[in-house]
């Protein structure tokens, strides 16, 4: 059951969602007046993911108050036209049981009405229900229960990118071929083209994620994901800034590919001190674990990668790191 610690975290996150798009939606805006070369669209549609992202939060946190008996308000939409949270919003709450009016003596003495036949109708349906969930409940305790969300559960290798080649329908990809250690090589679509030449992908040692769900990407599906640290892409808290509208403050993010330490080889596998690795065979993007996993995936000041900072380590070899990013995300 829902706690209302839970339901304040969720409003507190679709309410910073709300203004993160706000503050987007005026950056884009800036961007196309500054030039159309910074890449407006991959931003427009950063904003439309998180508009969904606050729908979705937004459609979760009506459902819990639903739930609990909180009696929502829709609010129109500006096009008229009312959004899925609003429309989940003007479902009402089940209305309390009405008591049935007291039957007369005849009735009861005469034999059961209608009514009264449907109700042990259902209450011989529920019994099969409610036993067969406790026979349910009974196996479930013999089963393991699901290990922790973190790091842990992330398949993390050494793995060595034998060729790269640019994506035949996407100037920003590159399409490679990567050995992590297994019978033959996978495919690994990366968005890396802006920042690691093409010369600098070939036949180099990398970290990578093998158990996200394979994905299509403009026609190529990918099998796993480099890893990489990464400096933030929008601007720096503002500092020293009067107003989003001066473009000077803008930069254009820098990425990494991770190093293994030497003497790594592919199929190596990562470890993080402290979380023991119990990697899903492949990650269920319902339960999203890597989206929840990914903000606490960092390197520190001297560019080691880490989780809740605990170095990646490959054991008997070394650490994980980024030569010149330092304090960025990894992802």
């Amino acid at each position: 059951m829902a706690t209302p610690e839970l339901l304040q975290r969720l409003e507190k996150r679709a309410l910073i969602a709300e203004q993160l798009i706000d503050v987007l939606r005026n950056e884009v805006a800036e961007l196309k007046k500054a030039s159309e070369s910074l890449g407006h669209s991959q931003l427009e549609a950063e904003n439309e993911q998180l508009k969904q992202e606050v729908e979705e939060w937004k459609s979760r946190l009506i459902q819990l108050e639903l739930s609990h008996g909180k009696t929502q308000v829709p609010l129109p939409a500006k096009n008229g036209r009312m959004t899925a949270t609003a429309y989940l919003a003007s479902m009402p709450t089940q209305p309390p049981p009405v008591e049935k009016p007291p039957t007369s003596e005849g009735a009861t003495q005469g034999g059961d009405t209608a009514s009264d036949k449907k109700d042990k109708k259902k209450e011989k349906k529920a019994k099969p229900a409610t036993e067969s969930k406790e026979k349910a409940g009974g196996k479930g305790a013999v089963t393991a229960e699901e290990p922790p969300v973190d790091v842990g559960r992330l398949d993390l290798r050494v793995g060595r990118i034998m060729t790269a080649k640019r994506h035949p329908d996407a100037d920003a990809l590159y399409v490679e071929e990567v050995d992590v250690g297994e019978d033959k090589p996978r495919t690994v679509v990366s968005g890396l083209v802006k920042f690691v030449p093409l010369e600098a992908m070939q036949n180099r040692l990398a970290v990578l994620l093998c158990n996200l769900k394979p994905a299509k990407m403009r026609g190529v599906t990918s099998e796993a994901m480099v890893m990489c640290a990464s400096s933030p892409d929008k601007v720096s808290q503002y500092g020293g800034v009067d107003s989003i509208s001066d473009t000077s403050c803008l930069f254009l993010p820098q990425v990494e590919i991770l190093d293994p330490p030497e003497g790594s080889q592919p199929g190596d596998e990562i470890h993080i001190e402290g979380y023991p690795r119990v990697p899903d065979p492949v990650l269920n993007p319902k339960k999203k674990i890597f989206e929840t996993v990914a903000p606490d995936l960092k390197t520190d000041h001297e560019g080691v990668a880490t989780y809740k900072g605990s170095p990646f380590t490959v054991p008997g070899k070394g650490v994980v790191k980024a030569f010149t990013l330092f304090g960025v995300n990894v992802k």
